[in-house]
Order: C-alpha cells, then sequence, then structure tokens
C-alpha cells in the first residue's frame, strides 16, 4: 500500500501543472503547439520531483528500496531529458515575435525576448551534461565528491533556469495559479536540498561516533567499527546501510554509503565491510582508533523480518557480503528458526571473508579463479548454478536476498523470475546503477 501510495502521489505531482495549464490556460492551440507545451511542463515538473528522489528521505528510500528508487530517478531524469529536447522543436512552423496587441496570452506566437529565452537555452545545454555525466561518471577521472557537488549544482542551476523561462516565455505558465505552482514545487526541490546538506548534518552533530578499530579482512577489504560517543546509538535493521563521514565536519561531502555487517542485537558498535576502490577507501589503513564519525542514516530495505516464508537464499558477491552477515548475525542471535542457504561468490580464495564464522551455515561458496585444491563450485554465480543447487521448492517458496555487482544480480534475478520466483520475494541491493 505504502509503494502503491508513493508511485500515486508521484504521478499527482509531474502531472499538476498539466491539469493546472489546462483549467486555467484558455482555448487550446494547434496539436503540435499543446504537445510542446505539454512536454516542456512535464520535463520541469520531473526534473524537479527528482530533487526529492535523490533526497535520502526514508519513507521513499525505505518504502520502496534504494534500487527501485535509484532505478527510477535515472530512468526519470533521462525522460525528463528526451521531453526537453523535444520540446523546443515541436513550435516548428509557430509565428515569433514580441506581444502582439492582437494575442495577449501569445496563443498564437512564441516570444523572442532574449532573457526569456536565454535561460530556457542555458537549460537545454546543461541537463544533457548532467545526464551523461551522471551516466558515465565511473569512467571519468574525478573523484566521487567533485561529482556529487557539480552534480547538486548543475542540478539547482538547472531548476532556477527553468522556472524562470517557464514563467516569462510560457503561454501556460505565465498564468498565476501555475506561476505559483512552479514557485512551490521548485522551493520544496532546493528544500530537499537545504534538508540534505544543512538540516541532516545539524543533527548529526550532536550525535559524533568514533572509530573503534580498523582490522584487514583480506588484501582489499577492510572491517571498520564504530562505537557511539555519549548516545545510544543508531537504530537499525539488519541488511540496512548508512553514509559514512570518517575524520571530516559533518558538513563536508566526504561521505559514502556503506552496508551495515553488524547486527542490530549485537550491542551500539556498528561494523562495515569495506573494499578498497576509491581514494578513502584506499586510505583506510591511515585511519586510527578514535578518528571522529557520523552516520547519516539508516536506508534500504534489504530487510528479512516480518518475512513469512519458510526459508532464506542469501546471495552475495564480493563485499556483497556485508549486509547479508549482519541478517545472518541477527538471525542467530534473535534464534530466527528460518532455514538459511548462503550462496558467496568471489574471484580468488582470498577474498572469502567470515569464513570460519559461515562455516556452520548450508553454504555454497563459488570462485571464478580458485587453486588447484579447490572444492568448491568454479565460475560465476548464475543460472546453471543456481538450478544444480536449490531444489525447486526453495525457488518457489524461499526468499531471496540479492547483493553484489551489478551483472550477477540481473542474471540472478532473471534466471529466478523465469523460473518462477515471485518478485516481491527478491530483496535486492546494488554497488552502483548506470
Amino acid at each position: 500500500m505504502q509503494v502503491l501510495f508513493l508511485i500515486s502521489l508521484y504521478l499527482f505531482a509531474v502531472s499538476l501543472p498539466l491539469i493546472l495549464a489546462a483549467i486555467f490556460g484558455g482555448p487550446p492551440r494547434p496539436f503540435h503547439q499543446e504537445l510542446a507545451s505539454g512536454l516542456g511542463m512535464l520535463a520541469f515538473s520531473v526534473v524537479l520531483a527528482e530533487f526529492v528522489l535523490s533526497g535520502r528521505f526514508k519513507s521513499v528510500a525505505n518504502g520502496i528500496g534504494m534500487d527501485v528508487t535509484m532505478r527510477f530517478h535515472q530512468l526519470m531524469a533521462r525522460t525528463a531529458l528526451l521531453f526537453a529536447l523535444a520540446h523546443p522543436f515541436l513550435y516548428q512552423g509557430t509565428p515569433t515575435g514580441g506581444q502582439r496587441p492582437w494575442d495577449p496570452t501569445r496563443q498564437l506566437t512564441l516570444t523572442t525576448e532574449f532573457p526569456a529565452l536565454a535561460s530556457g537555452l542555458a537549460a537545454f545545454v546543461l541537463l544533457p551534461t548532467l545526464v551523461v555525466l551522471s551516466i558515465y561518471r565511473t569512467q571519468l577521472d574525478y573523484k566521487y565528491e567533485t561529482w556529487r557537488l557539480m552534480h547538486g549544482i548543475g542540478a539547482l542551476l538547472i531548476a532556477v533556469l527553468l522556472l524562470h523561462h517557464a514563467i516569462h516565455a510560457g503561454r501556460y505558465s505565465a498564468e498565476p495559479p501555475l506561476m505559483w505552482l512552479w514557485i512551490a514545487m521548485t522551493a520544496i526541490a532546493v528544500g530537499s536540498l537545504i534538508y540534505v546538506y544543512l538540516i541532516v548534518p545539524v543533527s548529526d552533530r550532536n550525535r559524533r561516533w568514533q572509530v573503534a578499530s580498523v582490522k584487514r579482512l583480506s588484501p582489499k577489504q577492510w572491517e571498520l567499527v564504530v562505537a557511539p560517543v555519549r548516545h545510544s546509538g543508531l537504530v537499525y535493521k539488519a541488511g540496512q546501510f548508512v553514509w559514512l563521514n570518517i575524520g571530516h565536519s559533518p558538513f563536508s561531502l566526504q561521505e559514502n554509503p556503506f552496508s551495515i555487517s553488524s547486527a542490530p542485537s549485537g550491542g551500539s558498535t556498528v561494523s562495515f565491510v569495506i573494499k578498497e576502490f576509491g581514494d578513502f577507501t584506499r586510505s583506510l589503513h591511515k585511519v586510527q582508533p578514535g578518528t571522529r564519525a557520523y552516520l547519516d542514516g539508516p536506508y534500504g530495505s534489504l530487510i528479512v523480518d516480518g518475512r513469512s516464508e519458510p526459508g532464506i537464499v542469501l546471495v552475495a558477491g564480493g563485499v556483497g557480503i556485508a549486509p547479508l552477515i549482519g541478517i545472518l548475525r541477527e538471525m542467530r542471535l534473535a534464534g530466527d528458526p528460518r532455514e538459511v542457504r548462503l550462496i558467496y561468490g568471489n574471484r580468488a580464495e582470498e577474498q572469502i571473508l567470515y569464513r570460519e564464522e559461515l562455516a556452520g551455515e548450508d553454504g555454497t561458496h563459488v570462485l571464478s579463479e580458485p587453486p588447484e585444491d579447490w572444492c568448491g563450485e568454479v565460475g560465476l554465480i548464475d543460472g546453471a548454478l543456481l538450478d544444480r543447487i536449490l531444489p525447486p521448492v526453495q525457488v518457489q517458496e524461499w526468499l531471496f536476498v540479492l547483493c553484489g555487482p551489478s551483472a550477477m544480480m540481473d542474471t540472478v534475478e532473471d534466471h529466478l523470475i523465469a523460473r518462477g520466483t515471485r518478485s516481491d520475494r527478491i530483496l535486492s541491493e546494488r554497488f552502483g546503477y548506470d
């Protein structure tokens, strides 16, 4: 019900400008002009809604799931781009010029006033630039924090430019009801940035943490444990994640999302499994116990609490074991009676984490580059492997929890659905998004 409500709310919000335009916009124009205006307004409303989708609102991220939220965010950004690019070209054949005495509502002509058009042209260039930079950010040689700052500033600038363009160049948006709606929607979008970059850090400032330990688990994987400083800690569920800030001000952009590998019932400390990848993760060996830290969260819906399935299959690829080991630990501490199967894939044997702790589980280890004396599964976690080790009853009735590289996730999800697993019995969390 929550998912349905949020989807309905989104559809209503992005279509509300069209509804007001139909009510207050006056007589209709030729179809291609109406389509051009409609696509322009939809592009603007979708852009503004993107601020909320990416604004770390727990009711959205936890209610729908971070995977779905981020995928939807990307899909709608590209949809808005297509609408925006088509918008000006659909006006072909429409007379242009200044305001005519016989056309006070600009029903028949398009404005040629430079300030009104300049803001639209600037947004027309910036929007595709922002989308392309987001799609290829992993291939570009700049820091995550740099991209995040560029993305936020770019999105804010696009919103302001589109607001100016809509009000000063648009026939419908010049009407007071729609004009005030655009102003209100833009204020909400800007407010979401203020919430993430100001209100949340102010709140986090009074809930400081400190590094308790840093331990190397494998050549490129670490366990980092933080402890609360003069507060009770974090209320979370096994499988969730937080944004972790180590050694910086709570207002710093130097924070990254990491899954929690500890169990909520295991005490007030919170642990993470972190793989060396970016600038921060490659410097973990320099982090000393006692270093200040801040946590923003929890987020995510990779949660098995309250589920009715008789058993759970945990599928991890590499460092994707982090939230799944947290789920296993919590189930043990809580005395959860459900059966559990673990499928854990890595490239090399040295990358297998918590081997002794996992020894008592019904587990399958998979290596793509095994040593000569390896007795486990060889290759990748794919459909053929799942068919060999999972009986039909587990595929049909159990809950599947997946975390790992996108290629593995896509393969496993597609195969399970093809074999009859309902989509609501597949919980997943990816490392990245294209």
